[in-house]
């Protein structure tokens, strides 16, 4: 049976904290903190948890919260993970409130989502008393950042009796009021590698004395998108991509060392097996084929995202009571990968897509663009849909 609760509270409670869901999004947004430095984030975050007067479990870790809100009944304990990290990036938006720190930007929506689970906690703070279970709240740090902040926090105890767990994402391609959600496999496992190509420097006029790793690299990066097409299913997605190449010290110096950095991703979770095999393999028979060597380092592997349909049905269900029909898509599949899949991979749960676009104030550009804008009309709606699902999921 679905767990009941009053509509009308719920929507009226979370409209009562959204101003201040607001002022919350602003700082943050305004002092943004990159992968494993969020140390003044985790600060405000913790002060804020405190007024709350919620129970803040122990984590042995540099940055990151575990928050607990236990129900006046016994039962399930269900988890809402945020990610509290920011991006390298320089911000090019115009809104009042941008950031104050030069070169880093919360780019990818973790502000948003930091305001509406903190605006989470309040409004389930007021509903302790119907709580028939216990809420754990996840602020995790380093999710932009190979290896993750998953890993630690699940070592941690953050999932210690959870039997499900909720995640959200903001999303600039989904209008403001709408919500998306797709069950089984939805982002990519990913593999983070650095290949480093090792040959023989030498005088640029007299290459026959040296091995030149740049060439070699040239060659192994233009080979290893063979991969792609020839290695996997076609009907499988896969993709190599390298983002950065790095060697040599001056134009007339053959470089010995070359190190390419790359990430591999795909649907598939044996492809996701074969794939660091495969890019090593070729690698190494190129290298050897021109006298030199390859060396390659796995920096982190993801798995595939794989939602639960059942926790896909809780979101759909209470959105329709809240917010009416035909306000839920289905979400695309896609290559992009996240370490959410990491607690998914322990227990049940889903990422659900919450809307931020809104074209005319400029809320439509890309995750990761220096433009990004969010929709600050969205905290509502998302702190309205996972608070009727905590009610529903812990008091069914």
């Amino acid at each position: 049976m679905d767990g009941t609760y009053s509509v009308d509270k719920v929507t009226e409670r979370a409209k009562r904290i959204h101003k201040k869901q607001i002022a919350w999004r602003r700082h943050l947004h305004q002092y943004p903190e990159t992968a494993n430095d969020e140390f003044q984030t985790t600060k405000f975050l913790r002060g804020e948890i405190k007024k709350l007067g919620l129970k803040v479990l122990p984590l042995k870790m540099k940055t990151g919260l575990l928050v607990e809100l236990k129900g006046a009944k016994p039962g399930k304990t269900v988890a809402i993970r945020t990610d509290i990290d920011a991006l390298p990036i320089l911000e090019q938006s115009s809104v009042p409130f941008k950031s104050r720190r030069k070169g880093f930007m919360h780019a990818c929506g973790h502000d948003m989502h930091m305001a509406t689970v903190l605006g989470l906690a309040s409004v389930l703070k007021q509903f302790k008393d119907e709580l028939q279970g216990n809420v754990r709240f996840i602020f995790q740090p380093a999710e932009e950042h190979p290896p993750g902040g998953a890993t630690p926090m699940i070592a941690n105890g953050a999932l210690k009796n959870v039997s499900m767990i909720f995640g959200l994402h903001v999303d600039p391609h989904l209008a403001t009021g709408k919500i998306g959600v797709r069950g089984g496999i939805t982002m990519a496992s990913v593999i983070d590698f650095d290949l480093i190509i090792h040959g023989r420097g030498g005088h640029a006029a007299r290459p026959q004395n040296a091995v030149d790793a740049i060439v070699i690299a040239a060659e192994v990066v233009e080979s290893l998108q063979k991969i792609v097409s020839r290695e996997t299913d076609p009907i499988s997605p896969t993709a190599v991509t390298f983002g950065k190449i790095e060697g040599g010290t001056a134009r007339n110096i053959i470089a010995d060392t070359v190190v390419l950095t790359g990430t591999a991703r795909t649907l598939s979770a044996l492809d996701s097996r074969r794939l660091p095999k495969l890019i090593k393999r070729i690698a190494d028979n190129i290298c050897k084929a021109h006298g030199a060597r390859a060396e390659m380092k796995i920096i982190a592997r993801y798995p595939v995202l794989h939602n639960s349909s059942k926790t896909n049905r809780i979101f759909e269900r209470n959105f329709r009571r809240l917010f009416g029909g035909g306000k839920v898509s289905e979400t695309e599949q896609t290559l992009g990968g996240e370490d959410f899949a990491c607690y998914l991979q322990k227990v049940p749960g889903a990422m659900v897509r919450l809307g931020v676009m809104n074209k005319s104030i400029g809320a439509d550009k890309s995750w990761h663009s220096p433009h990004f804008i969010a929709d600050e009309q969205a905290l509502f709606f998302g702190t309205s849909l996972l608070t009727a699902s905590v009610l529903d999921y812990l008091n069914s």
